[in-house]
């Protein structure tokens, strides 16, 4: 799969075995339904969604789905993702188990209030500046 050029989530949803697949269609409706002004993307050959600037990634490995919520969205929700395996933005959901779509749904709505919060800041401060 490294060298393929991925050129829109459809794709890269088909591209994994059936179970898996599932899974990220189900982490993608999730995401939508949480974000519904997100544009969908592949960035870094993977699904990314933006509005007012990146908001989360999704990727496929052999035993789990990484979710990258920036460092903010895991520092945020910290101890309901206690029970997984996590970095400073990255978060690891086993294969094998069931997508917490309402512990994702609830980060990535965090995150998109996160952005819009710094574009508002971002335009106070461009207006002080003029």
């Amino acid at each position: 799969m490294k060298n393929i050029t991925i050129k829109n989530v459809n794709v890269y949803l088909a591209m994994h075995p059936r179970n898996v697949s599932i899974m990220l269609q189900r982490l993608q409706q999730t995401i939508k339904s949480a974000a519904p002004y997100a544009e969908e993307v592949i960035s870094y050959q993977m699904p990314a969604y933006k509005f007012h600037g990146v908001l989360v990634y999704f990727a496929a490995f052999k035993n789990h789905i990484g979710f990258y919520p920036t460092s903010s969205g895991v520092a945020k929700f910290k101890k309901e993702l206690s029970f997984y395996k996590t970095s400073k933005g990255t978060v690891q959901f086993p294969i094998d188990k069931p997508l917490p779509l309402s512990l994702i749904r609830g980060i990535v709505r965090y995150r998109v209030k996160e952005n819009l919060n710094r574009k508002k800041l971002n335009l106070r401060h461009k207006k002080k500046v003029d």
